[in-house]
């Protein structure tokens, strides 16, 4: 595992064209910004900004986690979900 898969499978997730449910991005998105930034370090939203919210409690859930942890699993996710992908 490096950090060229990890950046490719971050290109590979640009390119899907299948539909990716709003939980599917919700956790792939918290599991990038705990590979890139580390654990949430932003104050919590305002319960109105329910997107922003969403995604701060997703990221948040995995405080504590390694960076490298968190590549993997993003990896991992980009892969299933190139799965689902349509012929």
């Amino acid at each position: 595992m490096s950090q060229v898969e990890f950046e490719m499978a971050c290109a590979s997730l640009k390119q899907l064209k299948g539909p990716v449910s709003d939980q599917e991005k919700l956790m792939v998105y918290s599991f990038y910004k705990q590979a890139t930034q580390g654990d949430c370090n932003i104050p919590v939203p305002p319960a109105t900004d329910v997107r922003a919210k969403a995604k701060w409690e997703a990221w948040n859930v995995n405080k504590g986690m390694s960076k490298m942890d968190a590549m993997r699993i993003y990896i991992s996710k980009v892969e299933e979900l190139k799965k689902k992908e349509p012929c």
